[in-house]
């Protein structure tokens, strides 16, 4: 690492723009796109002015609007790493297409395959795999999407927040529609896309009393050691409730568990990925310690509900202060 690459916390300066709703359309394919359309407007507490930066890598761009104006190649620089369009209004609609490659996504960031189903892991910069974007802790967006794939190769596809549509396409494809009312960063996206055994309950919160749809999605064949795991769920929300009156705010919460998830889990907002051993137990096949882990584990990613997803991290300096040690 050359000396210009190092980052310094007191070199911190809030980006130039925000991105206050990203409108991404996933079509999963062959040859996969990802269409966005991004709400951009200038960010008062920054300083800077002047040109549009947004990072990305591995994408290929295929086109680039502004308020629903082409733009050539002279109006913007690509490298591999970035994306600046020169000249941009002070509040406007980026509209990009980019073609990605999650079967030859070996990174194991952005959108990328495992095993048998498609998963996402961002944190901390993978999201700028998957499009253009500002992929840093401090851009909050909310997010609304829509993902298009084979209905028999991938007949449960997931992302963020609460379910709002789904229906089907012709030549056997079909579409889910998703929208997180919360904004967040996009270190916190998920997708999944994949065949499951779902095991499900219900929890009702303390204060509003909304009924929440728990489920734990498995690999096929595996739903009968996914039960501990929803119990530990349920646990963890009432032990938020009853220790700090935090209610969980959305209609759903999922946890996906992933046989080559490249890590122990990931808080993304109501849709965790974890690995399968963080998830699956049964008495024919786990430890006591195995039982104290995954409680441990669900718990700690749960608390991330709140703390690390609605009250967010400014920049990655603050990584500790969203995690907290959990004995494992």
């Amino acid at each position: 690492m050359s000396s210009n690459e190092w980052i310094y916390r007191q070199d911190y300066t809030p980006h130039p723009f925000t991105i206050v709703t990203a409108d991404l359309l996933f079509d999963i394919s062959e040859q996969t796109t990802v269409s966005a359309v991004l709400h951009l407007k200038r960010n008062p507490l920054s300083e800077l002015n002047g040109s549009l930066r947004l990072d990305g890598e591995n994408l290929e761009l295929l086109s680039l609007l502004i308020d629903e104006k082409l733009l050539e190649s002279k109006d913007y620089i690509k490298t591999d790493t970035h994306l600046e369009i020169i000249s941009v209004p002070d509040d406007f609609i980026l509209t990009t297409k980019v073609r990605i490659s999650p079967e030859d996504n070996k990174a194991l960031e952005g959108l990328y395959r495992s095993g048998q189903m498609l998963c996402t892991q961002n944190e901390p910069e993978g999201f700028r795999k998957i499009t253009y974007f500002i992929d840093r802790p401090d851009n909050l967006s909310k997010f609304f999407v829509r993902i298009e794939a084979d209905k028999t190769q991938y007949p449960v596809l997931l992302s963020n927040g609460n379910k709002k549509a789904f229906g089907d396409l012709e030549d056997n494809r079909h579409y889910v529609v998703w929208e997180d009312p919360f904004p967040k960063p996009s270190y916190l996206f998920a997708l999944v896309a994949g065949d499951f055994d779902i095991v499900e309950g219900y929890h009702t919160t303390a204060k509003e009393k909304r009924k929440v749809l728990l489920q734990i999605l498995v690999d096929r064949g595996y739903a009968d050691q996914a039960h501990f795991a929803l119990e530990s769920l349920r646990r963890s929300m009432i032990w938020d409730e009853q220790r700090f009156g935090l209610d969980y705010d959305l209609d759903i919460y999922m946890i996906v568990a992933a046989q080559a998830f490249n890590m122990g889990a990931m808080e993304n907002k109501g849709l965790n990925l974890f690995n399968a051993k963080y998830v699956l137990a049964d008495k024919a096949s786990a430890t006591d310690h195995d039982y104290i882990h995954i409680e441990a584990v669900i718990g700690h990613e749960y608390f991330h509900n709140w703390t690390g997803n609605r009250v967010t991290c400014r920049d990655w300096f603050q990584l500790t202060l969203k995690e907290v040690p959990d004995g494992v």
